[in-house]
């Protein structure tokens, strides 16, 4: 199998191991992250109903700085506006990825704004 035909693989595998465990209601939402070479997004999604809630994205933003700074800025911006919405606490699905340097940012900006998880 070529390598990076197995790192696909690979991310999907821990991907739906992360998923089988986490899933979104209503009371706690499921908070989704997706960071790319570019741009970082997060959403927080209702599995039940199948909606999504409060979404933030770098994309369309003038937002400058390393992708580990746009992160830490998507943090809190998703955590602002989880809190207008009325939602104080969520589960993190890190969609596979390793739990470290730009997830890590995140999260730690997201909680410094008081969203719980």
């Amino acid at each position: 199998m070529a390598n990076f035909a197995k790192k696909l693989l690979n991310k999907k595998l821990r991907k739906n191991r992360v998923r089988a465990k986490v899933s979104g209601t209503a009371v706690r939402p499921r908070l989704s992250v997706t960071i790319t070479n570019m741009h970082v997004s997060a959403q927080v999604i209702d599995d039940v109903s199948q909606t999504t809630l409060v979404a933030a994205t770098t994309v369309g933003t003038k937002q400058t700085g390393t992708i580990t700074e746009q992160a830490a800025f998507i943090g809190t911006e998703i955590a602002k506006k989880a809190k207008k919405a009325k939602i104080n606490a969520v589960v993190f699905d890190r969609n596979g990825r390793q739990y470290a340097g730009r997830l890590s940012a995140l999260a730690d900006a997201a909680r410094k704004e008081g969203l719980e998880f």
